[in-house]
């Protein structure tokens, strides 16, 4: 099984690809805050070293969540699509566990390779992340750069997630009799995951849980970043209970979502395959919501701050919405590469069927068309989930600065944020069906 691994990663160049970019990003991610929390148990001041691990600790969890999700969601994927060959692999005689050690096998060679190369990339972008604290003044020059094992023990932890999902993924994959038949064609295969259901309803309740503080005790609160604290995180975790549920939410919204994909044949197509394929294009739809939740909610947030903040709190106000800023931002781009990485491997998953698509008459800009009415449909449902998210954080925070329910300013942002995150989906869908063209007399 591993000889048959490494070469079948050979032929899996674009599905390879997918979990290595993910792998290597939420590496390099989660690796350069880690740094930080290192680097905090160094000869630092106390105001430092507080920050540090601020920075390290409890910021980079947020992100950890969001990256191993991402690594997860992106392993199953790849799994999934590959129903039809493990289902000839145990025709043939594997046993599902042998299949299952086929699919770890792959995923240990890629997120190792992959994870490797993060852990570098932490540990410059942990040295990048100090310098920047040391340039506006939020720690002391004197703070120096420690990072210690924590890009290696990142990259540990980043490989075991993705044996884990793989581990799911499979034996999901070969669960009942042998059949080469894709479980998106099946019947009663559509339930969603108890996991998944048990997930949403733990983060939905917690959000709500900490809305209710937010309004009523820290509202009263004599620091006015507390209310920031309890607040701050519950858009991001809200669009995770969201993504969570997305396979369901994709399967019923897309009836509904129906007019803003065009009329004809292949707006028709679109509806249908958005909810045949559910499972597979909510690894495109989840990452849509997080993003869209994780711009609109710091951003407000840090808006109301400077419009609502008391005097004598600026330079608190400078480490914090710093701290904001690039935690957003390194999480956004993070979100925005797993859709352009997710929606290559959906789309490169389907390249039989796109085939097929052009033999029975379609031309290749009636075939591209459905693909983006698909693209537009995920992008629609995702930004709107994303906005509806992004209130459970805003909301708290305003009634709590006594701004209200409504902003008073930055009312134009959750549109553009919005509008940016539709043309990086149709960008992402357009790009990926690009590369899987091939003319149908290529078959002949």
């Amino acid at each position: 099984m591993t000889q048959l691994a490494w070469r079948s990663l050979r032929h899996r160049a674009t599905a390879s690809v997918a979990t290595f970019v993910a792998v290597l990003l939420g590496t390099a991610l989660m690796g350069s805050f880690a740094t930080l929390a290192a680097s905090a148990s160094g000869p630092v001041s106390a105001a430092d070293q507080d920050t540090l691990r601020t920075m390290g600790t409890v910021v980079g969890a947020w992100g950890a969540i969001i990256v191993l999700s991402a690594v997860v969601s992106t392993v199953g994927i790849t799994v999934t699509q590959r129903e039809v060959e493990i289902g000839l692999l145990r025709t043939v005689g594997a046993t599902p566990r042998q299949t299952s050690r086929l699919v770890r096998a792959e995923t240990l060679l890629v997120a190792t390779l992959a994870s490797a190369l993060g852990a570098v990339l932490a540990w410059l972008g942990g040295g990048f992340l100090l310098a920047l604290l040391r340039n506006t003044d939020t720690v002391q020059e004197s703070a120096r750069y420690r990072p210690g094992l924590a890009p290696v023990a990142t990259a540990a932890l980043v490989v075991l997630v993705s044996l884990l999902g793989a581990g799911f993924a499979s034996r999901r994959a070969t669960r009942g009799s042998a059949s080469i038949t894709p479980s998106e064609g099946r019947p009663g295969t559509a339930r969603l995951q108890w996991w998944r259901i048990a997930a949403a309803v733990l983060l939905l309740g917690y959000s709500a849980t900490m809305a209710v503080v937010t309004i009523t005790v820290t509202a009263h609160d004599e620091d006015p970043y507390s209310a920031m604290a309890t607040s701050g995180q519950l858009g991001i975790l809200v669009a995770l209970a969201l993504a969570c549920l997305a396979p369901w939410l994709l399967r019923v919204l897309s009836a509904p979502a129906r007019p803003l994909l065009g009329t004809g044949p292949a707006a028709y197509l679109a509806t249908y395959n958005s909810r045949r394929r559910a499972r597979l294009l909510s690894g495109v739809l989840g990452p849509v919501i997080v993003l869209t939740a994780a711009g609109i909610s710091v951003f407000m947030i840090v808006g109301t701050d400077d419009r609502t903040r008391p005097a004598g709190f600026e330079d608190d106000a400078r480490t914090i919405n710093l701290l904001n800023n690039v935690v957003v931002g390194m999480m956004v781009v993070f979100a925005a590469v797993v859709v352009i990485n997710t929606f290559a491997a959906v789309v490169a998953h389907r390249r039989a069927e796109l085939r097929q698509l052009w033999l029975l008459g379609a031309t290749p800009r009636q075939v591209e068309a459905s693909v983006l009415a698909e693209a537009r449909g995920v992008a629609a449902i995702g930004v709107v989930l994303g906005a509806i998210a992004s209130l459970a954080a805003v909301v708290p925070f305003g009634v709590a600065r006594h701004e209200g329910v409504v902003p008073d300013g930055q009312l134009w942002l959750p549109p553009l944020v919005m509008a940016g995150a539709v043309v990086l989906t149709l960008l992402s869908a357009r790009s990926a069906v690009r590369r899987a063209h091939v003319p149908a007399g290529a078959l002949q």
